[in-house]
């Protein structure tokens, strides 16, 4: 028992504990960076309500030194944290949003989605959907009130989704969603960064702690309420018969992993499974790190960290390559 909050219901740590009285309390990720000019980057980003109704919202950023009369790709993000901690206002993905705005020149809506276990999952994937819809129309659509960031600077006809672990894990998740829509929105490519995909039978990298797969289904179950096993495509996609891959919506397709990370074959079989796949993409990307853990280039993005910096020209020269 905690003496300060009561009995706990659920410890998720490191990222947060539920009680038995329903509170929820994080412990990490809730720190919040205003919107304004990076000092740095020079990137400006602004907040914006995208439905009140759900309290979905996102941040928009532009490179400081865009030419007016350039439009610039279009990136959709996703933040990381198990789908249950952090924001698109945190103070690691902002440092990292401006610093690959800065290099990749590319509007970028960080999308701030709904979080487990007030809202388990698919509600995340559901957020991320209508952002996604809300950015693609927004650069074209001027609609009733206009977002001019995106009308006069995004080109939807070059978009990207992307996101790190967990919102690697939605981006895949949003891929998907759009190649099976009718109207879906064109995506020319997906970065998938260090992606949060599990299921029930252990890859070689998931092995070296007999706690990780336990600890896997106890968080998944968590954060979608019971209601998918850890087979169901949402967290194993490798699940999927070959042909169903046909559905991802996007022409290329680029994942990173880390060596120390238990997640690494996750993102190895991904890949494989992609080529081998009904997919009629046209480029496959497998980018590795070694010796470096999960997500590690979050909090080196800004530092100057030498391998997070050749991981980001990886990703830089994903989004920037033509053809």
């Amino acid at each position: 028992m905690d003496p300060d909050h009561g009995d706990v219901d659920f410890d998720f740590s490191p990222f947060l504990i539920r009680y038995k009285s329903g509170r929820v309390r994080r412990l990490m990720g809730a720190s919040r960076v205003p919107a304004g000019t990076d000092a740095a980057t020079g990137v400006a980003c602004k907040d914006v309500v995208i439905d009140a109704a759900t309290s979905l919202g996102a941040r928009l950023y532009i490179p400081g030194d865009n030419n007016p009369e350039t439009k610039l790709p279009l990136l959709v993000f996703f933040h990381g944290g198990a789908f249950a901690v952090h924001s698109a206002f945190s103070r690691a993905h902002s440092g990292f949003l401006n610093a690959l705005v800065r290099a990749a020149r590319v509007v970028a809506v960080s999308v701030d989605y709904r979080l487990a276990p007030e809202h388990p999952v698919p509600a995340a994937y559901d957020d991320a959907w209508a952002a996604l819809r809300w950015a693609v129309a927004g650069c074209s659509e001027p609609g009733p009130a206009p977002e001019p960031w995106l009308a006069d600077h995004a080109d939807a006809a070059r978009l990207f989704v992307a996101g790190d672990s967990a919102g690697a894990n939605i981006a895949h998740n949003v891929a998907m969603r759009a190649g099976k829509s009718a109207d879906g929105p064109r995506i020319e490519g997906m970065v998938l960064l260090h992606p949060y995909f599990r299921g029930k039978e252990p890859l070689p990298s998931e092995l070296g702690n007999p706690k990780v797969m336990a600890r896997a289904e106890r968080s998944w179950a968590f954060v979608c309420a019971g209601e998918f096993d850890l087979d169901h495509p949402f967290i194993n996609p490798l699940a999927m018969p070959a042909a169903e891959w046909a559905a991802l919506g996007c022409r290329r397709a680029l994942v990173t992993v880390a060596e120390l990370d238990t997640l690494r074959d996750r993102g190895r079989r991904y890949v494989e499974a992609l080529r081998a796949s009904a997919w009629a993409g046209e480029e496959t990307v497998l980018y590795e790190t070694e010796g470096e853990g999960h997500v590690y280039f979050i909090d080196n993005s800004g530092a100057g960290g030498e391998k997070a910096a050749r991981e980001m020209a990886a990703v830089v020269s994903f989004i920037r390559r033509q053809g």
